[in-house]
């Protein structure tokens, strides 16, 4: 017997490929930006198949589809490297807390930074979709919302899904089920 997130899993290779995620048609003329909120307590097995049916299943079932994966997590951690922080942040946040890394690294992760640099790092305009992963690792450090908003302006015709560890009931996200986001109106439930 498969489990509701089971046939929710089998649901997204199939609306990956529709015309009306690739196309970006959005209800109402928004941008295609769609969620795949999933239980928390699934990451493991959301990881194993994003890795072993969602992206082997695009370049077989849609060969010329142009999409790439993004870690928001190994994304932050590369522009902490790049800037000689990374050692840094992990010091004082051993010596200081998590409160006191949050607020010195504010600056630099900033999610209009982050999403102009996605977007530089990735050419989004030459993909067909932009697929998100790595939500929870990056919370605190990033808002979800946040950068989904600072990320409209630069995607333009390129839908995106982000692969989300907790509910998105079409007006507001909460991460792990636990933590409100503020409302976030934008995307679409990519399989309900």
């Amino acid at each position: 017997m498969t489990t509701q997130f089971e046939e929710r899993l089998n649901q997204i290779l199939p609306r990956l490929t529709s015309p009306d995620v690739l196309s970006n048609l959005g209800a109402g003329g928004e941008i295609g930006f769609w969620i795949f909120d999933y239980p928390p307590e699934q990451e493991m097995a959301m990881r194993d198949w994003l890795a072993n049916v969602i992206v082997p299943g695009l370049s077989k079932h849609s060969p010329t589809t142009r999409f790439q994966t993004v870690d928001l997590f190994q994304l932050v951690v590369d522009l902490l490297e790049e800037r000689k922080l990374f050692d840094k942040a992990c010091e004082m946040q051993a010596s200081k807390g998590d409160a006191a890394v949050l607020a010195s690294l504010r600056s630099v992760l900033k999610e209009d930074r982050l999403a102009a640099r996605l977007a530089e790092q990735l050419d989004v305009t030459q993909l067909d979709l932009l697929i998100i992963k790595g939500v929870g690792a990056v919370y605190p450090m990033l808002r979800t919302h946040t950068l989904l908003s600072a990320l409209h302006p630069h995607m333009r015709h390129t839908p995106l899904l982000m692969l989300y560890p907790g509910t998105y009931n079409g007006q507001s996200l909460s991460l792990f089920n636990t933590l409100s986001d503020d409302n976030y109106y934008r995307a679409f439930r990519l399989v309900t």
